[in-house]
C-alpha cells in the first residue's frame, strides 16, 4: 500500500470545495490507487457547514479516503500538507474597487502563505484557484520566501479544458482527440485561448493543426476566443451561480499532470512564475504551454507567435503587470 498524500483544500465548505473535495476522495486527482488524507480549511462563519462535508465524506465510503480533518485554523490545516488547493478567498462583490478586493486577499495569503511556510512539507506543491488566481498566487509566493517559486502555481486548466471542448464541439469530435492548446496569460478576461499550434488526432493516428481542420478564422479570433474568455461568466448567468464543478475537475487535472506528468508529445496550460519565456515580463504568474515530468513543470520554449498571438499576449501582460503593482502597494499599506 503507498503512503497516503495529504492534500488541503481551502474554502472547502464552499461550492468548489465541496465538489473538489469527492473527486480527491476518489482518486480524481492523484490516480485510483494512491490513498489520501484530505485536510480541510474554512474561516469560522462556515465550520457547521465544513462538519456536513466531512460527514457526507465518510457516509460515502471512498476506499482511498485514509483520513480527514477540518479546522478553521490554517496552522492546523496546513500541517504536514504535501498538496494544497486553495479555493478560499474574497470575491470581487458589486461596487467595490479592484484594490479593495485586491487589499482583503492580500491579507487572506498572507496569512495562509506564512502558515504553508511554517506547517507544510517542504516540497509542497501548491494550486491557486480563487480569483484575482494569478496574482493571489503571486500574494502567496511573495509572503513565502522559503517555499520555491516553482512550487506556487494557478489554475488556468479550466480555461485550457474550456478551449478543448469548444473545438470538440465545432468538429464534432470526441475531446480527448484535441490536444496542445494554449492559454497565455491572466485568468480573467483578457486570457488568449490559442489554436495555431494545436491539432485534432484522427482515428487513423494522424494529426490535423486544429486551424486546418476548422478552417474558419473568422471563427477562431472571434467567436471562438469571446467564447472562452467569457465562459465564466456565462455559466454565472445561466445557473446563478459561479462555475464549480468544472473548477474543481479542472484542479484535479492541474495537480495530476503536475504530480503523474504529461504524455509525449502534449502539453497543458498552467499559471507559473515567468522567466521572461516568450518576451513576457519575469516575475510575474503568467499562464503557459508547460510539460510536466518527475513532478516538476517546463515552460514549453521555441513555439512561434504571430503578430496577431504578440498583440493579445502583451495585453494579458500588461494586465498583471498592473495587477502585480497594485498587489505590493496592498502589502506594503498592509
Amino acid at each position: 500500500m503507498m503512503e497516503p498524500v495529504t492534500v488541503m483544500i481551502t474554502g472547502a465548505a464552499g461550492q468548489i470545495g465541496y465538489a473538489l473535495a469527492p473527486m480527491v476522495a476518489r482518486g480524481a486527482m492523484l490516480g485510483p490507487n494512491q490513498p489520501v488524507v484530505l485536510h480541510l480549511l474554512d474561516i469560522p462563519p462556515a465550520a457547521t457547514a465544513l462538519e456536513g462535508v466531512v460527514m457526507e465524506l465518510v457516509d460515502a465510503a471512498y476506499p482511498l479516503l485514509k483520513g480527514v480533518i477540518a479546522s478553521t485554523d490554517p496552522s492546523e490545516a496546513c500541517k504536514g500538507v504535501n498538496i494544497a488547493v486553495m479555493v478560499g478567498g474574497f470575491p470581487r462583490k458589486e461596487g467595490m474597487e479592484r484594490k479593495e478586493v485586491m487589499g482583503k486577499n492580500v491579507a487572506i495569503y498572507r496569512d495562509q502563505a506564512s502558515a504553508l511556510a511554517k506547517f507544510a512539507a517542504k516540497d509542497v506543491k501548491i494550486l491557486v484557484v480563487a480569483n484575482p488566481a494569478n496574482t493571489n498566487a503571486l500574494i502567496l509566493s511573495e509572503n513565502a520566501p522559503s517555499i520555491p517559486k516553482e512550487n506556487i502555481t494557478c489554475l488556468t486548466r479550466l480555461d485550457h479544458n474550456r478551449a478543448l471542448g469548444q473545438v470538440s464541439l465545432k468538429l464534432g469530435v470526441s475531446v480527448d482527440t484535441v490536444k496542445n492548446v494554449i492559454i497565455w496569460g491572466n485568468h480573467s478576461s483578457t486570457q488568449y485561448p490559442d489554436v495555431n499550434h494545436g491539432v485534432v488526432v484522427r482515428s487513423d493516428g494522424m494529426s490535423v493543426p486544429i486551424r486546418a481542420a476548422i478552417n474558419d478564422d473568422e471563427y477562431l479570433r472571434g467567436e471562438f476566443v469571446k467564447t472562452v474568455q467569457q465562459r465564466g461568466a456565462a455559466i454565472i448567468k445561466a445557473r446563478k451561480l459561479s462555475s464549480a464543478l468544472s473548477a474543481a475537475s479542472s484542479a484535479c487535472d492541474h495537480i495530476r499532470n503536475w504530480v503523474c506528468g504529461t504524455a509525449p508529445g502534449e502539453w497543458v496550460s498552467m499559471g507559473v512564475i515567468s522567466d521572461g519565456s516568450y518576451d513576457i515580463a519575469e516575475g510575474i504568474m503568467y499562464s503557459f504551454p508547460v510539460t510536466c515530468t518527475d513532478g516538476k513543470w517546463s515552460i514549453v520554449k521555441g513555439l512561434s507567435i504571430d503578430e496577431y498571438s504578440r498583440k493579445l499576449m502583451d495585453a494579458t501582460m500588461n494586465e498583471l503587470v498592473d495587477e502585480r503593482k497594485m498587489a505590493l502597494e496592498c502589502l506594503k499599506e498592509g
